[in-house]
């Protein structure tokens, strides 16, 4: 299937009749990438996404320095604000939960992704407004991590120039490594 809007909207059906019986694994090859001082962004699930809590906590217990995306419209790109787990979280646009724009701006050395769909070569499908394709190209030296429920697999995914493919996926059954 090629048609990215019919494509979405069935990974979105898929993705919110999911129920895991397990969080997302946090595996030893993540855990083994964390150092204290790096900084890991991940994101406050909406709509049926894969909670990234579990590889988040595992980068505070390593050290690690916590930021959130901040999204203030459709076109803006996304920009990572340091969050200390505990501060207070405003409501921005599409129901996220994110830092005030006031917080200090970081650039992750790995960003937690989420995602509607993907495949074994990495490739990731999103919600189709570009914020983390556009966050992969300004923060080329960041570790792609996509988390993800299971059924969130596909065979394939069409993939245009500007996608930059994932460098590991996090589900609640396995890691994959493209």
């Amino acid at each position: 299937m090629t048609d990215k809007p019919a494509l979405r909207a069935r990974l979105r059906a898929l993705r919110g009749a999911f129920v895991a019986a397990t969080p997302i694994a946090v595996p030893a090859a993540f855990a083994g990438r964390l150092h204290a001082g790096a900084i890991v962004a991940g994101y406050r699930p909406i709509g049926g996404e894969a909670d990234p809590a579990p590889l988040v906590r595992a980068a505070r217990n390593a050290g690690c320095r916590i930021a959130l995306p901040h999204v203030t419209t459709r076109a803006a790109p996304i920009r990572f604000l340091a969050w200390d787990g505990v501060g207070p979280l405003v409501d921005g646009p599409f129901g996220l939960r994110q830092p005030a724009d006031d917080a200090v701006e970081v650039r992750p050395d790995v960003i937690l992704t989420p995602l509607l769909g993907f495949d074994a070569a990495g490739n990731r499908l999103g919600q189709g407004a570009g914020h983390y394709d556009r966050a992969f190209a300004a923060h080329p030296h960041a570790w792609r991590v996509g988390v993800a429920w299971s059924v969130q697999q596909v065979d394939s995914l069409p993939v245009d120039p500007w996608d930059m493919p994932l460098h590991a996926i996090a589900t609640e059954s396995h890691w994959i490594v493209p």
